[in-house]
């Protein structure tokens, strides 16, 4: 008897629910997505015990017939790809028709949907129908997931806390009404309200709901367009930073997807106005043919493949940054305001729970099956009500409209000096700290990034004693590969033997006392790339040069030299921030001086 067989179905479905339903977000994600394809306006979510107990999904859309109803848990059943050519220019979230199958198989289903002409009431254990019968006709289709995973008890060791799975799930839920604005959506855990937004289509509305209405006025818009691409969204101030590149919020044609280019891309954007390792908050919606973008890449569909791939990074890079060109401002001294806290930080409130183990959800497991009654069955269709619909009265603050224009320098008297470190000036509306080394690095990196970009053979200068590198023989292959872009930069290597290089002469401009180890560091950012990047190599090598120039702290100053460098900073393109992304100077209102010395209450 031969060995190869065809696997059962059942067995083959629980196999894909190992790619589809990692936790309980993965259902959440599923039947939400399913919800929005069906032309949904308004969506209910509500969890119990992070949705490992019960995760429910209400929703007002288009329902389905009897005969669509029983046939959506066989696996590959969709109603959204007919033939190979739809692959190639899908246009709904979900398209594989493995979701409600792979749930169906490791969990006790409840359906209720209705298409408005008839309704059904379907229950399905492990994925086997066990009740079938007709259902409520309020259009649109409730479905409940009780005891996840309760077939396949191995899988709860792979659960975290009740906190971590909520937290993943409601992180999926701000992503979702980002990307949906005109749909209003309600999560609910264990009765607590989590998240709400009105659907009213304003995608700072739903900013101001999940990162506060505080955060939400300090987004700035943004939109450009290319010959395939559309992109537009919000951006946050460079004031408005955060640890992760988890708050920037990726949308391809409505799907929320990740893509590490197009985050390096926003970050790019950034470059100089932010301090290192710290990222902005971003709402980013890219539009263009969905023949140019490849989703059929990975089972949870968060992953994606984009034709035209430099052309949209370009995009993105240099919209989002013409962007906070145009707003650029003064840091300044704020009160804390008391406001509610996001849903996302809500989370930090509650009492921690703690780990799941197999034995307890056992239990659960087997407690809530005994209890489980037949009361559908005896309840009239009438018992079956209605979603709670979003209130009306719920509003975040209106959002001011943020004035798209580049904020002037003031104009400064000096008043003296800090521990040689910060420079004192005021004007009628309050003073100022300025950092004086930030402010010459912000100054001297403006003058050498122009002159990096154009190294002129008029402006060098030879050695007396010629500098000598040594570097292993793959090294020496990358440098003479990139031996143009190291030119480009003011890098003059001559071969001097099998590897190693030697340099005769470098630009008059370099920092003097510093020329050897500015050509040293530049040779070990392309050896570090492999490949030198141009563009970077010259943003590298000025914020290098511009560092190294630059009067450092604890130096005094005369009150001469302190204006001359506040004039030198007001000529500057971007005076606010040094190259490294750190304010250069604080503005002190004078009513918040006076708030804290209690001469206005």
């Amino acid at each position: 008897m031969g060995k190869i067989h065809i696997m059962d179905e059942w067995l083959s479905n629980k196999i894909a629910a190992g790619e589809v339903v990692e936790r309980p977000a993965s259902v959440v994600k599923e039947l939400v997505e399913n919800a929005i394809d069906a032309g949904s306006t308004s969506i209910d979510v509500f969890l119990v015990e992070a949705g490992l107990t019960s995760i429910q999904v209400i929703d007002n859309g288009s329902g389905m017939d009897e005969e669509d109803a029983l046939i959506a848990f066989s696996r590959h059943a969709t109603s959204k790809i007919h033939q190979e050519h739809d692959l190639f220019r899908i246009r709904t979230l979900g398209f594989r028709g493995e979701a409600l199958a792979s749930i169906a198989a490791v969990s006790k289903m409840t359906l209720i949907t209705s298409n408005g002409e008839s309704g059904t009431y379907l229950e399905l254990e492990g994925g086997h129908v066990v009740t079938h019968k007709p259902g409520a006709l309020r259009k649109g289709t409730d479905i409940t997931i009780a005891q996840l995973f309760f077939n396949t008890p191995a899988r709860l060791k792979y659960m975290k806390t009740i906190q971590t799975e909520l937290g993943h799930t409601i992180d999926l839920m701000n992503r979702l009404a980002l990307g949906n604005p005109t749909i209003a959506f309600r999560v609910l855990h264990n009765g607590q309200q989590l998240l709400q937004t009105n659907g009213r289509g304003d995608v700072q509305q739903v900013l101001a709901a999940i990162y506060g209405v505080h955060n939400a006025k300090k987004m700035i818009a943004f939109e450009g367009t290319s010959q395939d691409y559309r992109i537009f969204g919000y951006a946050s101030l460079p004031e408005i930073t955060r640890a992760s590149k988890n708050y920037m919020s990726l949308f391809v044609n409505g799907r929320w997807v990740k893509h590490y280019l197009i985050q390096k891309a926003i970050v790019d954007a950034y470059h100089t106005y932010l301090p290192i390792e710290r990222f902005p908050i971003v709402a980013i919606f890219i539009e263009g043919d969905p023949y140019l973008t490849d989703v059929n890449v990975h089972p949870a569909k968060h992953q994606i493949r984009l034709s035209k791939e430099p052309e949209l990074l370009q995009l993105v890079e240099d919209t989002i940054r013409a962007s906070i060109r145009q707003i650029i401002r003064v840091p300044q001294i704020e009160k804390k305001e008391k406001m509610d806290k996001p849903a996302t930080e809500q989370l930090n409130m509650w009492k921690p729970a703690p780990k799941l183990d197999v034995e307890k959800m056992n239990a659960i497991v087997e407690k809530l099956y005994d209890v489980q009654t037949v009361k559908e069955e005896q309840a009239p269709m009438e018992s079956w009500v209605e979603p709670t619909p979003v209130v009306d009265s719920w509003q975040p603050e209106p959002v001011v409209e943020t004035v798209q224009e580049k904020e002037p320098f003031p104009a400064l008297e000096v008043v003296g000096q800090i521990h040689g470190t910060y420079i004192v000036a005021q004007m009628e509306d309050g003073f100022y700290l300025i950092d004086q080394h930030a402010a010459q690095e912000r100054i001297k990196y403006e003058f050498f990034r122009e002159k990096v970009g154009q190294v002129d053979a008029n402006e060098r200068q030879a050695l007396l004693l010629p500098l000598t590198f040594h570097y292993a023989a793959d090294e020496a292959l990358i440098l003479r590969e990139n031996r143009q872009a190291l030119v480009d930069v003011g890098v003059f290597l001559e071969e001097f033997g099998q590897s190693s290089f030697v340099v005769r002469e470098h630009p008059s401009w370099f920092p003097h006392g510093e020329e050897q180890e500015i050509i040293e560091d530049l040779i070990e950012q392309v050896l570090t790339t492999k490949k030198a990047d141009i563009k970077k190599l010259r943003e590298a090598a000025a914020i290098m040069m511009s560092c190294k120039k630059s009067i450092k702290a604890n130096h005094y100053l005369t009150k001469e030299q302190m204006e001359a460098l506040l004039q030198d900073l007001r000529l500057a393109d971007n005076p606010f921030t040094c190259p490294h992304g750190r304010p250069v100077l604080i503005h002190f209102t004078t009513y918040e001086v006076e708030k804290m010395f209690k001469r206005v209450m």
